[in-house]
């Protein structure tokens, strides 16, 4: 038969911690820079105004009106919560209202990015 391996117990170290999730929500542009391992920065976009928004190929700055659904997490909608995948309610500088998918990741990337659906 198998002989079972001895293994040390160790303790749990802050180094193994991670951050607790950034939720991003709708509000005037706010970010956040933190350090992440290595030394590296992530900007952490606490709240946000508007989205970059892919209409027709082009690039559109659009202010974000309200998260119509989010499939992670039917508490995330109700709460208004950005992450990628939820799609937004967003108003185009026309004013034309539409529909889009957000593709960024907001709480790592610090810039909110969608589609038009």
């Amino acid at each position: 038969m198998y002989h079972k391996i001895k293994t040390r117990a160790h303790k749990k170290k802050k180094r193994f911690a991670g951050s607790p999730a950034t939720e991003t929500r709708m509000g005037a542009d706010v970010k956040k820079v933190t350090r992440a391992r290595g030394g590296a920065l992530k900007r952490r976009l606490v709240t946000v105004k508007h989205a970059n928004v892919l209409v027709d190929g082009k690039n559109v700055k659009c202010e974000v009106t309200w998260v119509a659904e989010n499939p992670a997490s039917r508490d995330l909608t109700r709460r208004n919560i950005i992450t990628k995948g939820a799609i937004l309610d967003v108003k185009t500088p026309e004013g034309v209202a539409l529909k889009a998918r957000v593709t960024s990741r907001p709480g790592q990337d610090g810039v909110l990015d969608a589609v038009k659906i």
